[in-house]
Protein backbone atom coordinates (compact mmCIF):
# COMPACT_ATOMS: atom_id res chain seq x y z
CA UNK A 1 0.00 0.00 0.00
CA UNK A 2 3.14 2.95 1.24
CA UNK A 3 4.29 1.75 -2.15
CA UNK A 4 1.73 2.61 -4.47
CA UNK A 5 0.92 6.25 -3.02
CA UNK A 6 4.99 6.72 -1.78
CA UNK A 7 5.33 9.47 -5.35
CA UNK A 8 2.10 11.30 -4.38
CA UNK A 9 2.94 11.47 -0.85
CA UNK A 10 6.59 12.42 -0.97
CA UNK A 11 5.10 15.23 -2.95
CA UNK A 12 3.06 16.71 -0.14
CA UNK A 13 6.26 15.95 2.29
CA UNK A 14 6.81 19.68 3.22
CA UNK A 15 3.13 20.64 3.61
CA UNK A 16 2.43 17.74 5.96
CA UNK A 17 5.45 18.17 8.13
CA UNK A 18 4.78 21.90 8.68
CA UNK A 19 0.94 20.43 9.46
CA UNK A 20 2.34 18.14 11.66
CA UNK A 21 4.33 20.29 13.54
CA UNK A 22 1.68 23.42 13.85
CA UNK A 23 -0.44 20.77 15.51
CA UNK A 24 2.21 20.25 18.23
CA UNK A 25 2.16 23.29 19.48
CA UNK A 26 -1.86 24.14 19.49
CA UNK A 27 -2.00 20.52 21.13
CA UNK A 28 0.90 21.99 23.71
CA UNK A 29 -0.90 25.35 23.87
CA UNK A 30 -4.45 24.06 24.39
CA UNK A 31 -2.68 21.03 26.93
CA UNK A 32 -1.57 23.96 29.21
CA UNK A 33 -4.44 26.19 29.01
CA UNK A 34 -6.50 23.75 31.79
CA UNK A 35 -3.52 24.28 34.06
CA UNK A 36 -3.49 28.11 34.32
CA UNK A 37 -6.79 28.09 35.04
CA UNK A 38 -6.05 26.11 38.07
CA UNK A 39 -3.58 28.71 39.16
CA UNK A 40 -5.81 31.09 38.53
CA UNK A 41 -8.53 29.96 40.38
CA UNK A 42 -6.44 28.49 43.05
CA UNK A 43 -4.12 31.20 43.68
CA UNK A 44 -6.27 33.98 41.82
CA UNK A 45 -9.65 33.83 42.33
CA UNK A 46 -9.81 31.71 45.90
CA UNK A 47 -6.69 33.90 47.82
CA UNK A 48 -8.93 36.69 46.43
CA UNK A 49 -5.15 38.19 44.96
CA UNK A 50 -5.66 40.79 42.25
CA UNK A 51 -2.24 40.37 40.75
CA UNK A 52 -2.52 36.47 40.43
CA UNK A 53 -5.56 37.32 38.51
CA UNK A 54 -4.14 39.16 35.87
CA UNK A 55 -0.87 37.39 35.78
CA UNK A 56 -2.39 34.04 35.00
CA UNK A 57 -5.28 36.06 32.90
CA UNK A 58 -2.87 37.17 30.39
CA UNK A 59 -0.99 33.71 30.18
CA UNK A 60 -4.22 32.38 29.31
CA UNK A 61 -5.10 34.98 26.44
CA UNK A 62 -1.24 34.75 25.25
CA UNK A 63 -1.64 30.80 25.04
CA UNK A 64 -5.14 30.88 23.39
CA UNK A 65 -3.83 33.44 20.49
CA UNK A 66 -1.20 30.89 19.95
CA UNK A 67 -3.10 28.05 20.06
CA UNK A 68 -5.75 29.66 17.31
CA UNK A 69 -2.50 30.59 15.68
CA UNK A 70 -0.97 27.46 15.70
CA UNK A 71 -4.63 26.00 14.64
CA UNK A 72 -5.34 28.14 11.37
CA UNK A 73 -1.52 27.02 10.30
CA UNK A 74 -2.15 23.94 10.53
CA UNK A 75 -5.39 23.80 8.84
CA UNK A 76 -3.92 26.01 5.90
CA UNK A 77 -0.51 23.55 5.67
CA UNK A 78 -2.70 20.34 6.11
CA UNK A 79 -5.79 21.34 3.06
CA UNK A 80 -2.59 22.58 1.07
CA UNK A 81 -0.93 18.84 1.39
CA UNK A 82 -3.94 16.82 0.87
CA UNK A 83 -5.49 18.85 -1.93
CA UNK A 84 -1.86 18.93 -3.60
CA UNK A 85 -1.85 14.90 -2.78
CA UNK A 86 -5.58 14.38 -4.66
CA UNK A 87 -3.96 16.24 -7.86
CA UNK A 88 -1.33 14.20 -8.14
CA UNK A 89 -3.19 11.24 -7.34
CA UNK A 90 -5.87 11.91 -10.08
CA UNK A 91 -3.28 13.10 -12.52
CA UNK A 92 -1.20 9.44 -11.52
CA UNK A 93 -4.91 7.69 -12.04
CA UNK A 94 -5.34 9.21 -15.55
CA UNK A 95 -1.99 8.96 -16.68
CA UNK A 96 -2.61 5.14 -16.13
CA UNK A 97 -5.51 4.87 -18.06
CA UNK A 98 -4.15 6.47 -20.69
CA UNK A 99 -1.61 3.30 -21.08
CA UNK A 100 -4.36 1.00 -20.46
CA UNK A 101 -5.30 -1.45 -23.34
CA UNK A 102 -8.72 -2.64 -24.42
CA UNK A 103 -8.43 -5.31 -22.43
CA UNK A 104 -7.65 -3.38 -19.64
CA UNK A 105 -10.67 -1.29 -20.08
CA UNK A 106 -12.88 -3.80 -20.22
CA UNK A 107 -11.52 -5.33 -16.76
CA UNK A 108 -13.02 -2.14 -15.26
CA UNK A 109 -16.07 -0.90 -15.88
CA UNK A 110 -16.25 2.67 -17.26
CA UNK A 111 -18.70 3.79 -14.28
CA UNK A 112 -16.33 2.15 -11.86
CA UNK A 113 -13.26 4.05 -13.44
CA UNK A 114 -15.07 7.43 -13.21
CA UNK A 115 -16.23 6.36 -9.54
CA UNK A 116 -12.29 5.76 -8.94
CA UNK A 117 -10.99 9.23 -10.43
CA UNK A 118 -13.68 10.97 -8.43
CA UNK A 119 -15.61 9.58 -5.26
CA UNK A 120 -12.87 7.43 -4.36
CA UNK A 121 -9.80 10.06 -4.50
CA UNK A 122 -12.05 12.39 -2.56
CA UNK A 123 -12.44 9.96 0.20
CA UNK A 124 -8.44 8.97 0.12
CA UNK A 125 -7.96 13.15 0.15
CA UNK A 126 -10.27 13.36 3.21
CA UNK A 127 -8.94 10.42 4.91
CA UNK A 128 -5.23 11.67 4.35
CA UNK A 129 -6.10 15.30 5.60
CA UNK A 130 -7.71 14.01 8.79
CA UNK A 131 -4.24 11.58 9.74
CA UNK A 132 -1.94 14.54 9.16
CA UNK A 133 -3.74 17.28 11.17
CA UNK A 134 -6.84 15.36 13.02
CA UNK A 135 -5.01 12.28 14.24
CA UNK A 136 -2.16 13.59 15.39
CA UNK A 137 -3.91 16.14 17.56
CA UNK A 138 -6.12 13.55 19.01
CA UNK A 139 -3.89 10.96 20.09
CA UNK A 140 -1.77 13.67 21.55
CA UNK A 141 -4.19 15.22 23.55
CA UNK A 142 -5.39 11.87 24.58
CA UNK A 143 -1.66 11.30 25.68
CA UNK A 144 -1.05 14.46 27.21
CA UNK A 145 -4.19 14.97 28.79
CA UNK A 146 -4.51 11.69 30.68
CA UNK A 147 -0.55 12.04 31.90
CA UNK A 148 -1.54 15.56 33.67
CA UNK A 149 -4.42 14.12 34.90
CA UNK A 150 -1.94 11.44 37.03
CA UNK A 151 0.36 14.18 38.00
CA UNK A 152 -2.51 16.66 39.27
CA UNK A 153 -5.01 14.03 41.07
CA UNK A 154 -3.97 9.98 40.42
CA UNK A 155 -6.88 8.56 41.95
CA UNK A 156 -9.51 10.46 39.88
CA UNK A 157 -7.26 9.32 36.87
CA UNK A 158 -7.54 6.11 36.90
CA UNK A 159 -11.48 6.56 35.84
CA UNK A 160 -10.32 8.09 32.76
CA UNK A 161 -8.33 4.42 32.29
CA UNK A 162 -11.03 2.59 33.38
CA UNK A 163 -13.25 3.99 30.54
CA UNK A 164 -10.93 4.32 27.94
CA UNK A 165 -10.28 0.66 26.50
CA UNK A 166 -14.77 0.49 27.16
CA UNK A 167 -14.95 3.15 24.62
CA UNK A 168 -12.38 2.12 22.11
CA UNK A 169 -13.39 -1.48 21.95
CA UNK A 170 -17.05 -0.39 20.86
CA UNK A 171 -16.16 1.78 18.28
CA UNK A 172 -13.94 -1.10 16.98
CA UNK A 173 -17.05 -3.27 17.54
CA UNK A 174 -19.58 -1.12 15.84
CA UNK A 175 -17.37 -0.18 12.99
CA UNK A 176 -16.74 -4.01 12.14
CA UNK A 177 -20.75 -4.42 11.43
CA UNK A 178 -20.86 -1.28 9.26
CA UNK A 179 -17.40 -1.77 7.06
CA UNK A 180 -19.05 -4.46 4.82
CA UNK A 181 -22.04 -1.82 4.46
CA UNK A 182 -20.02 0.96 3.22
CA UNK A 183 -18.00 -1.08 0.37
CA UNK A 184 -21.21 -2.63 -0.87
CA UNK A 185 -22.00 1.15 -1.03
CA UNK A 186 -19.20 2.11 -3.40
CA UNK A 187 -19.79 -1.15 -5.57
CA UNK A 188 -23.76 0.87 -5.87
CA UNK A 189 -22.54 4.45 -6.80
CA UNK A 190 -20.42 1.86 -10.02
CA UNK A 191 -23.77 0.80 -10.99
CA UNK A 192 -25.14 4.14 -10.66
CA UNK A 193 -22.67 5.50 -13.15
CA UNK A 194 -23.09 3.04 -15.07
CA UNK A 195 -26.61 3.60 -15.43
CA UNK A 196 -26.02 6.77 -15.41
CA UNK A 197 -23.30 7.41 -18.36
CA UNK A 198 -25.02 4.40 -20.41
CA UNK A 199 -28.43 6.51 -20.34
CA UNK A 200 -27.38 9.90 -21.17
CA UNK A 201 -25.02 8.20 -24.30
CA UNK A 202 -27.68 6.39 -25.96
CA UNK A 203 -30.42 8.26 -25.06
CA UNK A 204 -31.95 9.20 -28.67
CA UNK A 205 -32.42 4.80 -28.30
CA UNK A 206 -34.01 5.23 -25.06
CA UNK A 207 -36.58 8.17 -26.68
CA UNK A 208 -37.07 6.75 -29.74
CA UNK A 209 -38.27 3.74 -28.50
CA UNK A 210 -39.72 5.09 -25.38
CA UNK A 211 -38.57 3.40 -22.21
CA UNK A 212 -37.98 6.02 -20.37
CA UNK A 213 -39.82 4.38 -17.60
CA UNK A 214 -37.61 1.62 -18.07
CA UNK A 215 -34.14 3.50 -17.42
CA UNK A 216 -35.98 5.48 -14.53
CA UNK A 217 -36.83 1.70 -12.59
CA UNK A 218 -32.92 0.80 -14.01
CA UNK A 219 -31.75 3.93 -12.04
CA UNK A 220 -34.16 3.77 -9.03
CA UNK A 221 -33.00 0.37 -8.04
CA UNK A 222 -29.36 1.23 -7.95
CA UNK A 223 -30.19 4.16 -6.22
CA UNK A 224 -32.09 2.23 -3.64
CA UNK A 225 -29.59 0.19 -3.42
CA UNK A 226 -26.86 3.04 -2.36
CA UNK A 227 -29.82 4.00 -0.01
CA UNK A 228 -30.18 1.38 1.97
CA UNK A 229 -26.43 0.39 2.12
CA UNK A 230 -26.19 4.04 3.30
CA UNK A 231 -28.58 3.81 5.63
CA UNK A 232 -27.13 0.45 7.08
CA UNK A 233 -23.60 1.38 7.40
CA UNK A 234 -24.65 5.45 8.60
CA UNK A 235 -27.13 3.35 12.02
CA UNK A 236 -24.42 1.43 13.18
CA UNK A 237 -21.58 4.64 13.03
CA UNK A 238 -24.64 6.28 14.81
CA UNK A 239 -24.53 4.33 17.75
CA UNK A 240 -21.46 5.07 18.90
CA UNK A 241 -22.51 9.44 19.70
CA UNK A 242 -24.99 8.00 22.39
CA UNK A 243 -22.09 5.50 23.51
CA UNK A 244 -19.65 8.30 23.69
CA UNK A 245 -22.21 10.89 25.26
CA UNK A 246 -23.37 8.20 28.39
CA UNK A 247 -19.13 7.89 28.46
CA UNK A 248 -18.94 11.87 28.74
CA UNK A 249 -21.59 11.78 31.18
CA UNK A 250 -20.45 8.88 33.50
CA UNK A 251 -16.70 10.16 34.15
CA UNK A 252 -17.72 14.12 34.58
CA UNK A 253 -20.32 12.21 37.19
CA UNK A 254 -18.31 10.07 39.07
CA UNK A 255 -14.99 12.91 38.68
CA UNK A 256 -17.46 15.70 40.00
CA UNK A 257 -18.43 13.03 42.96
CA UNK A 258 -15.19 11.52 44.39
CA UNK A 259 -13.63 15.19 43.52
CA UNK A 260 -15.93 16.93 45.67
CA UNK A 261 -15.42 14.66 48.74
CA UNK A 262 -11.62 14.91 48.13
CA UNK A 263 -11.83 19.27 48.20
CA UNK A 264 -13.79 18.82 51.78
CA UNK A 265 -11.43 16.29 53.07
CA UNK A 266 -8.58 18.52 51.89
CA UNK A 267 -10.36 21.97 53.29
CA UNK A 268 -9.55 23.47 49.57
CA UNK A 269 -5.89 23.34 50.35
CA UNK A 270 -3.53 22.94 48.03
CA UNK A 271 -0.89 22.25 49.68
CA UNK A 272 -2.76 18.96 51.04
CA UNK A 273 -4.83 17.56 48.13
CA UNK A 274 -7.37 18.64 45.54
CA UNK A 275 -8.86 22.02 44.75
CA UNK A 276 -11.17 23.84 43.01
CA UNK A 277 -8.94 25.10 40.12
CA UNK A 278 -7.34 21.21 39.97
CA UNK A 279 -11.00 19.82 39.65
CA UNK A 280 -11.72 22.25 36.86
CA UNK A 281 -8.70 21.12 35.31
CA UNK A 282 -9.34 17.00 35.72
CA UNK A 283 -12.83 18.22 34.09
CA UNK A 284 -11.38 19.90 30.85
CA UNK A 285 -8.55 17.33 30.62
CA UNK A 286 -11.63 14.42 30.75
CA UNK A 287 -13.32 16.18 28.34
CA UNK A 288 -10.25 16.76 26.00
CA UNK A 289 -9.79 12.84 26.37
CA UNK A 290 -12.82 11.53 25.49
CA UNK A 291 -13.66 14.34 22.94
CA UNK A 292 -10.09 12.83 21.56
CA UNK A 293 -11.52 9.57 21.58
CA UNK A 294 -14.79 10.52 19.75
CA UNK A 295 -12.11 12.24 16.99
CA UNK A 296 -10.16 9.31 16.97
CA UNK A 297 -13.44 7.29 16.00
CA UNK A 298 -14.62 9.95 13.13
CA UNK A 299 -11.20 9.51 11.72
CA UNK A 300 -11.61 6.04 12.01
CA UNK A 301 -14.84 5.50 10.58
CA UNK A 302 -13.14 7.80 7.69
CA UNK A 303 -10.49 5.11 7.33
CA UNK A 304 -13.13 2.76 6.80
CA UNK A 305 -15.05 4.65 4.53
CA UNK A 306 -12.01 5.30 2.95
CA UNK A 307 -10.15 1.54 2.96
CA UNK A 308 -12.38 0.35 0.31
CA UNK A 309 -11.54 3.56 -2.17
CA UNK A 310 -8.00 3.22 -1.65
CA UNK A 311 -8.04 -0.52 -2.23
CA UNK A 312 -9.65 0.69 -5.66
CA UNK A 313 -7.38 3.47 -6.38
CA UNK A 314 -4.85 1.22 -6.16
CA UNK A 315 -5.96 -1.47 -8.44
CA UNK A 316 -6.23 0.95 -11.31
CA UNK A 317 -2.74 2.16 -10.14
CA UNK A 318 -0.97 -1.03 -10.18
CA UNK A 319 -2.92 -2.58 -12.79
CA UNK A 320 -0.23 -3.67 -15.05
CA UNK A 321 -1.34 -2.98 -19.03
CA UNK A 322 -1.75 -5.59 -21.20
CA UNK A 323 0.00 -4.29 -24.05
CA UNK A 324 3.42 -3.00 -23.41
CA UNK A 325 6.37 -1.07 -25.30
CA UNK A 326 9.16 -3.77 -25.27
CA UNK A 327 12.49 -3.18 -24.13
CA UNK A 328 14.39 -2.17 -27.59
CA UNK A 329 11.43 -0.94 -29.89
CA UNK A 330 11.61 0.09 -33.29
CA UNK A 331 10.89 3.65 -34.10
CA UNK A 332 10.24 3.88 -37.82
CA UNK A 333 8.11 1.96 -40.13
CA UNK A 334 8.55 1.51 -43.10
CA UNK A 335 5.80 1.01 -45.16
CA UNK A 336 2.19 0.17 -44.35
CA UNK A 337 2.34 -3.28 -45.69
CA UNK A 338 0.58 -5.92 -43.51
CA UNK A 339 0.68 -9.86 -42.94
CA UNK A 340 -0.84 -12.06 -41.10
CA UNK A 341 0.72 -15.00 -39.93
CA UNK A 342 -1.59 -17.93 -38.56
CA UNK A 343 -3.26 -15.20 -36.36
CA UNK A 344 -6.13 -16.61 -34.19
CA UNK A 345 -7.50 -14.44 -31.19
CA UNK A 346 -9.71 -13.97 -28.58
CA UNK A 347 -10.39 -10.72 -26.04
CA UNK A 348 -9.84 -12.94 -22.92
CA UNK A 349 -8.48 -15.91 -21.73
CA UNK A 350 -11.52 -17.10 -20.37
CA UNK A 351 -13.52 -17.20 -23.22
CA UNK A 352 -14.02 -20.27 -24.73
CA UNK A 353 -14.32 -18.93 -28.56
CA UNK A 354 -12.15 -17.57 -30.93
CA UNK A 355 -13.37 -14.15 -32.44
CA UNK A 356 -10.33 -14.72 -35.13
CA UNK A 357 -9.33 -18.38 -36.30
CA UNK A 358 -5.93 -19.09 -38.79
CA UNK A 359 -5.82 -15.77 -40.72
CA UNK A 360 -3.03 -15.74 -43.18
CA UNK A 361 -3.33 -12.82 -45.31
CA UNK A 362 -0.88 -10.05 -47.06
CA UNK A 363 -1.48 -6.86 -47.64
CA UNK A 364 0.89 -5.40 -50.10
CA UNK A 365 1.79 -1.38 -48.81
CA UNK A 366 -0.32 1.36 -51.09
CA UNK A 367 -3.14 -1.57 -51.73
CA UNK A 368 -6.93 -0.44 -51.14
CA UNK A 369 -8.16 -3.75 -49.63
CA UNK A 370 -11.90 -3.71 -48.95
CA UNK A 371 -13.30 -6.09 -45.95
CA UNK A 372 -16.79 -7.59 -45.86
CA UNK A 373 -18.54 -10.47 -43.72
CA UNK A 374 -21.47 -10.63 -41.51
CA UNK A 375 -21.70 -9.55 -38.05
CA UNK A 376 -19.84 -10.52 -35.80
CA UNK A 377 -17.48 -12.47 -38.31
CA UNK A 378 -14.23 -10.79 -36.58
CA UNK A 379 -13.86 -7.94 -38.81
CA UNK A 380 -13.04 -5.18 -36.45
CA UNK A 381 -11.04 -7.65 -34.54
CA UNK A 382 -8.98 -7.95 -37.12
CA UNK A 383 -8.30 -4.03 -37.78
CA UNK A 384 -7.84 -4.17 -34.02
CA UNK A 385 -4.92 -6.01 -34.18
CA UNK A 386 -3.25 -4.06 -36.85
CA UNK A 387 -2.76 -1.16 -34.27
CA UNK A 388 -2.07 -3.55 -31.12
CA UNK A 389 -5.21 -2.47 -29.94
CA UNK A 390 -5.40 -6.08 -28.31
CA UNK A 391 -2.09 -8.36 -29.48
CA UNK A 392 -2.85 -11.72 -30.90
CA UNK A 393 -3.40 -14.74 -28.97
CA UNK A 394 -1.12 -16.79 -31.21
CA UNK A 395 0.50 -16.34 -34.21
CA UNK A 396 2.23 -13.16 -35.25
CA UNK A 397 0.66 -9.66 -37.58
CA UNK A 398 3.49 -7.44 -38.66
CA UNK A 399 3.55 -4.04 -40.33
CA UNK A 400 6.35 -2.88 -42.84
CA UNK A 401 7.39 -6.62 -42.35
CA UNK A 402 7.57 -6.28 -38.51
CA UNK A 403 6.05 -7.89 -35.76
CA UNK A 404 4.06 -5.13 -34.33
CA UNK A 405 5.10 -6.20 -31.22
CA UNK A 406 8.40 -4.66 -31.46
CA UNK A 407 7.46 -1.72 -32.28
CA UNK A 408 7.12 1.78 -29.92
CA UNK A 409 3.46 1.80 -29.20
CA UNK A 410 3.43 5.39 -30.14
CA UNK A 411 5.30 4.80 -33.25
CA UNK A 412 3.09 1.87 -34.67
CA UNK A 413 0.02 3.60 -33.89
CA UNK A 414 1.03 7.52 -34.92
CA UNK A 415 1.28 5.41 -38.73
CA UNK A 416 -1.67 4.31 -38.44
CA UNK A 417 -5.22 6.10 -38.86
CA UNK A 418 -8.55 4.51 -38.03
CA UNK A 419 -12.17 6.14 -39.08
CA UNK A 420 -14.58 4.40 -36.46
CA UNK A 421 -18.32 4.42 -37.51
CA UNK A 422 -19.30 6.32 -34.14
CA UNK A 423 -17.35 9.55 -34.73
CA UNK A 424 -16.93 11.91 -32.48
CA UNK A 425 -16.27 15.44 -32.52
CA UNK A 426 -15.07 17.48 -30.07
CA UNK A 427 -16.55 21.54 -29.01
CA UNK A 428 -14.48 24.16 -30.41
CA UNK A 429 -14.05 24.87 -34.18
CA UNK A 430 -13.91 22.45 -37.55
CA UNK A 431 -10.05 23.55 -37.48
CA UNK A 432 -9.63 22.63 -33.97
CA UNK A 433 -11.29 19.43 -34.56
CA UNK A 434 -9.38 18.45 -38.38
CA UNK A 435 -6.05 19.19 -36.19
CA UNK A 436 -6.70 17.03 -33.90
CA UNK A 437 -5.29 14.66 -36.33
CA UNK A 438 -2.37 16.90 -36.94
CA UNK A 439 -1.96 20.06 -34.65
CA UNK A 440 0.54 21.82 -36.94
CA UNK A 441 -1.69 20.87 -40.11
CA UNK A 442 -1.72 24.61 -42.86
CA UNK A 443 -5.13 25.59 -44.10
CA UNK A 444 -4.06 23.82 -47.37
CA UNK A 445 -3.50 21.13 -45.93
CA UNK A 446 -6.93 20.79 -44.21
CA UNK A 447 -8.58 21.97 -47.22
CA UNK A 448 -7.10 18.92 -48.91
CA UNK A 449 -8.10 16.34 -46.64
CA UNK A 450 -11.78 18.08 -46.59
CA UNK A 451 -12.06 17.80 -50.09
CA UNK A 452 -10.43 14.07 -50.35
CA UNK A 453 -13.06 13.33 -47.35
CA UNK A 454 -15.88 15.18 -49.54
CA UNK A 455 -15.88 17.37 -46.62
CA UNK A 456 -14.68 20.60 -48.16
CA UNK A 457 -17.90 22.25 -50.28
CA UNK A 458 -20.69 22.08 -46.63
CA UNK A 459 -17.35 23.97 -44.82
CA UNK A 460 -17.12 26.54 -47.77
CA UNK A 461 -21.10 26.80 -47.05
CA UNK A 462 -20.70 27.79 -44.02
CA UNK A 463 -19.60 31.47 -43.72
CA UNK A 464 -17.11 30.48 -40.82
CA UNK A 465 -15.66 28.00 -42.99
CA UNK A 466 -12.79 26.20 -41.03
CA UNK A 467 -13.72 28.64 -38.11
CA UNK A 468 -17.49 27.21 -37.92
CA UNK A 469 -18.37 26.28 -34.23
CA UNK A 470 -18.56 22.68 -33.48
CA UNK A 471 -21.00 22.39 -30.47
CA UNK A 472 -20.27 19.58 -27.92
CA UNK A 473 -20.20 16.29 -29.41
CA UNK A 474 -20.73 18.08 -32.85
CA UNK A 475 -24.53 17.79 -32.65
CA UNK A 476 -24.96 20.49 -34.91
CA UNK A 477 -23.97 18.54 -37.74
CA UNK A 478 -25.48 15.86 -39.79
CA UNK A 479 -24.05 11.83 -39.23
CA UNK A 480 -22.58 11.86 -42.70
CA UNK A 481 -20.66 15.25 -41.99
CA UNK A 482 -19.69 14.15 -38.81
CA UNK A 483 -18.30 10.88 -40.72
CA UNK A 484 -16.60 13.17 -42.96
CA UNK A 485 -15.21 15.41 -40.78
CA UNK A 486 -13.40 12.31 -39.05
CA UNK A 487 -12.52 11.33 -42.44
CA UNK A 488 -10.36 14.32 -43.09
CA UNK A 489 -9.04 14.62 -39.39
CA UNK A 490 -7.25 10.78 -39.89
CA UNK A 491 -6.08 12.29 -43.27
CA UNK A 492 -4.38 14.69 -41.73
CA UNK A 493 -2.36 12.56 -39.71
CA UNK A 494 -0.84 11.09 -42.85
CA UNK A 495 -0.38 7.95 -41.61
CA UNK A 496 1.10 4.93 -43.43
CA UNK A 497 -2.17 2.77 -42.96
CA UNK A 498 -5.80 4.02 -43.22
CA UNK A 499 -8.49 1.74 -41.64
CA UNK A 500 -12.24 2.79 -42.32
CA UNK A 501 -14.54 0.83 -40.00
CA UNK A 502 -17.79 1.13 -41.99
CA UNK A 503 -17.09 4.94 -41.50
CA UNK A 504 -19.05 5.79 -44.93
CA UNK A 505 -22.55 4.38 -43.68
CA UNK A 506 -24.27 7.77 -43.51
CA UNK A 507 -23.41 9.63 -46.54
CA UNK A 508 -24.63 8.80 -49.90
CA UNK A 509 -23.85 7.08 -53.09
CA UNK A 510 -22.58 9.79 -54.54
CA UNK A 511 -20.20 11.38 -51.53
CA UNK A 512 -19.09 7.48 -50.62
CA UNK A 513 -17.68 7.71 -54.36
CA UNK A 514 -15.61 10.47 -54.66
CA UNK A 515 -14.49 9.61 -51.19
CA UNK A 516 -13.33 6.47 -52.71
CA UNK A 517 -11.84 7.82 -55.68
CA UNK A 518 -10.16 10.57 -53.96
CA UNK A 519 -8.25 7.76 -51.61
CA UNK A 520 -7.59 5.68 -54.48
CA UNK A 521 -5.98 8.65 -56.43
CA UNK A 522 -4.56 10.73 -54.43
CA UNK A 523 -3.23 8.83 -51.50
CA UNK A 524 -1.60 6.21 -53.28
CA UNK A 525 1.89 5.11 -50.71
CA UNK A 526 -1.57 4.73 -48.46
CA UNK A 527 -2.72 1.37 -47.49
CA UNK A 528 -5.85 1.63 -47.04
CA UNK A 529 -8.57 -0.85 -45.28
CA UNK A 530 -12.50 -0.38 -46.21
CA UNK A 531 -15.03 -2.17 -43.76
CA UNK A 532 -17.78 -2.07 -45.39
CA UNK A 533 -21.56 -3.51 -45.52
CA UNK A 534 -21.76 -2.39 -48.61
CA UNK A 535 -20.60 -4.15 -52.05
CA UNK A 536 -20.59 -1.08 -54.14
CA UNK A 537 -18.05 0.95 -51.44
CA UNK A 538 -15.27 -2.16 -51.83
CA UNK A 539 -15.57 -3.01 -55.30
CA UNK A 540 -13.50 -1.27 -56.83
CA UNK A 541 -10.31 -2.08 -54.52
CA UNK A 542 -7.25 -3.79 -55.72
CA UNK A 543 -8.69 -6.74 -53.33
CA UNK A 544 -11.43 -7.98 -50.85
CA UNK A 545 -11.30 -9.59 -47.82
CA UNK A 546 -14.06 -11.79 -47.11
CA UNK A 547 -14.84 -13.04 -43.23
CA UNK A 548 -17.28 -15.48 -42.40
CA UNK A 549 -17.00 -16.53 -38.32
CA UNK A 550 -13.70 -15.74 -37.85
CA UNK A 551 -11.86 -16.93 -40.42
CA UNK A 552 -11.11 -15.66 -44.33
CA UNK A 553 -13.16 -17.39 -46.99
CA UNK A 554 -11.79 -15.84 -49.99
CA UNK A 555 -9.35 -12.98 -50.68
CA UNK A 556 -9.38 -11.22 -54.66
CA UNK A 557 -10.68 -8.98 -57.02
CA UNK A 558 -14.37 -8.32 -57.17
CA UNK A 559 -14.84 -9.80 -60.60
CA UNK A 560 -13.09 -13.14 -59.37
CA UNK A 561 -14.59 -13.01 -56.08
CA UNK A 562 -17.92 -13.11 -57.95
CA UNK A 563 -17.22 -16.40 -59.69
CA UNK A 564 -15.32 -18.13 -57.03
CA UNK A 565 -17.37 -17.00 -53.72
CA UNK A 566 -20.56 -18.22 -53.01
CA UNK A 567 -20.92 -15.85 -49.63
CA UNK A 568 -19.64 -12.78 -51.70
CA UNK A 569 -21.74 -13.76 -54.52
CA UNK A 570 -24.97 -14.13 -52.07
CA UNK A 571 -24.57 -10.73 -50.74
CA UNK A 572 -23.66 -8.91 -54.06
CA UNK A 573 -27.25 -10.11 -55.75
CA UNK A 574 -28.95 -9.28 -52.46
CA UNK A 575 -27.69 -5.72 -52.80
CA UNK A 576 -28.14 -5.51 -56.75
CA UNK A 577 -31.69 -7.04 -56.15
CA UNK A 578 -32.70 -4.81 -53.45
Amino acid sequence: MWKVFKNSISKVKRESILSMIFIVFESVFEIVVPLMMARLIDYGIEQNNMLEITRYGWIIIVLVVLEAFAGCMCAVYAIKASTIFAKDLRDRLFRKLQTFAFANIDKFSTGSLVTRSTTDITNVQRAFQMLIRGAIRSIGMAIFSLVLSYSIYPRLAIIFTIMMPFVVASFVIISKFAEPYFEKMFDAFDSLNNVMSENIHNMRVVKTFNREDYEFTKMKKTADDIYDYSVKAETYVALWDPFMNISMYVVIILISWIGAKAIIASGNNPALGLTTGKLMSLITYGMQMLMSLMFISMIYVMLVISRASIERVKEVLVEETAIKNPPNPIMVVKDGSIDFLNVSFKYSDKAKNRVLRDIDVHIKSGDMIGLIGGTGSGKSSFVNLIPRLYDATSGVVKVGDVDVREYDLHTLRSAIGIVLQKNVLFSGTIASNLRFGNENATLDEMREAADIAGALDFIEENKDGFDATVEQGGTNFSGGQKQRLSIARTILKKPKILIFDDSTSAVDTKTDAKIRDGLKNRLKNTTKIIISQRIISIKECDKIIVMDNGRIVAYDTHENLINTCSLYKDIYDIQENS
